[in-house]
């Protein structure tokens, strides 16, 4: 059976060139980092090596780079350190509507531990009003928390005026980077930010790693106690293999942006205006353009449900998903798209595509060509669009 493999905002594969060289370093060159003899010392600078090539993928300097286990960790690092470094000075925290549950529940745990908790929405397109953000900040803010591009509908997020603002102010800012490291260009510098989580394996490298940029001078305090490494930030051996795919899918992901970025933007448009030409409907959810990330096509198709819609793509070979693999699992509509306003009929009914490097146009001509058919046989089971076709028939 034919396979296509549209959900790389899910998981990626492993780049060839990235498990070759971590191969490296679990058979040969296997030392701890910390041990001070030849082995150790070998790793230490393979590490050190890793961590010049994620900061400069994002505009930072290598002792500005904390390794963690992945964005989850590296997100309640930077709000729960945040908030635990500043709480002599205030406990109100600022984040939006459709962030990654890696950050909202973190921030509502911290709500329900004494600290104050703004959620800003987001509009139809889900972006988030700098004017907003602006409106919601008090004497006693301590931390902004907003994504840069959102992993459900591919927004990209004002972050640079965001983060001009929070600078204004002497607040603490943060960005959820998983989804556009390497996708869209970042710079810490330029875009005012203190804190910036980025995740390995949404750019070909290794599950179980991520990092956290803490810029020069921002404190934050550490959730893991142990034997202080990592610069005391993160203690616990560090995942040496996995640190050095990292650093090497950051560096490929830089050398191949700009040509990713052309080859998915034409495979995006192409599924978009394949769907709406041949399913009736059909809406986008999100932003057009250069407001989208390349790679994300997100659409809700109404009279039918979407995990049925799901489960009938994968019969035939073609993965995708409903939102974020974290909530798969999840009979609940998507938070994100019922903060953009959709109703939870709508809402049900939607199915995200995220385009990869080894996609082609003759598997996109599949999708489009397998689509419409599915659709068509499950509303042929909908009451609800039988309704709707007796009622045009009527007019």
């Amino acid at each position: 059976m034919r396979r296509v493999y549209l959900d790389h905002s899910a998981t990626t594969p492993v780049d060839v060139e990235v498990a070759t060289l971590m191969m490296t370093y679990y058979t040969e060159k296997y030392g701890n980092p910390s041990s001070v003899h030849s082995f150790g010392r070998e790793a230490k600078q393979a590490l050190e090596e890793a961590r010049k090539q994620v900061a400069e993928l994002i505009g930072a300097t290598p002792s500005e780079v904390t390794f963690t286990s992945g964005g989850t960790e590296a997100d309640n690092l930077a709000i729960i350190g945040t908030a635990e470094a500043l709480r002599k000075k205030g406990k109100h925290i600022i984040t939006s509507s459709i962030e990654h549950h890696a950050v909202l529940e973190t921030c509502e745990y911290l709500e329900k531990n004494g600290l104050d908790l703004t959620v800003i929405p987001v509009d139809e397109e889900g972006i988030l009003s700098v004017e907003d953000v602006r409106k919601a900040i008090r004497p006693d803010t301590i931390l902004i928390s907003v994504m840069h591009a959102n992993n459900e509908v591919g927004s990209i997020q004002p972050i640079a005026e965001i983060g001009k603002l929070a600078k204004e102010h002497g607040i603490t800012f943060h960005v959820d980077a998983v989804q556009s490291l390497g996708k869209i260009p970042i710079d810490v510098n330029e875009m005012n930010v203190d804190l910036l989580t980025v995740s390995s394996h949404k750019i070909y490298g290794p599950k179980g790693v991520g990092a956290l940029y803490v810029r020069k001078g921002v404190r934050v305090v550490p959730l893991v106690h142990g034997g202080g490494q990592e610069k005391k930030r993160r203690s616990g051996t560090e995942n040496t293999p996995g640190i050095i795919g990292f650093g090497k899918a950051c560096q490929l992901a830089g050398q191949r942006m700009a040509e990713d970025a052309e080859h998915h933007t034409k495979l995006r448009d192409k599924l978009i205006n394949g769907i709406l030409q041949s399913i009736d409907h059909v809406k986008v959810n999100g932003p057009m353009g250069d407001k989208r990330l390349p790679n994300n096509v997100n659409v809700s198709i109404r009279f039918v449900e979407g995990e049925s819609l799901l489960l009938s793509l994968d019969m035939l070979g073609i993965s995708a998903s409903s939102g974020s693999a974290c909530t798969s699992g999840s009979l609940d509509p998507s938070h994100v798209l019922l903060a953009m306003g959709l109703v939870h009929e709508i809402a049900h009914g939607s199915l995200r595509f995220t385009l990869g490097r080894q996609n082609t146009e003759e598997e996109i001509d599949y999708v489009l060509e397998q689509l419409p058919k599915i659709v068509e046989r499950l509303r042929m089971m909908s009451p609800l669009y039988d309704q709707v076709m007796h009622i045009k028939e009527a007019q």
